[in-house]
């Protein structure tokens, strides 16, 4: 295995980190494996595609996306 760091929200940050290790062990898992399935199954572009999709349809303008990405 190899270690990757991947941005997330402060709150996950924080309670990853407060979870004891065999917690984090089991989120680990979890995320690999869903990693894993997502990027064998499906090409990048189409899962972009469809996250922006669900983003549109929760409310998440462009404009809204531009001041958060801008923050960062």
């Amino acid at each position: 295995m190899e270690t990757i760091a991947i941005k997330v929200d402060e709150d996950i940050a924080k309670a990853y980190r407060a979870a004891n290790p065999a917690e984090q062990l089991k989120i680990q898992q979890l995320l690999n494996r869903w990693l894993k399935q997502t990027l064998q199954h499906r090409p990048l572009d189409t899962i972009i595609q469809d996250m922006q999709t669900q983003a549109q349809a929760s409310g998440l303008t462009q404009d809204i996306l531009n001041d958060i990405l801008s923050d960062g």
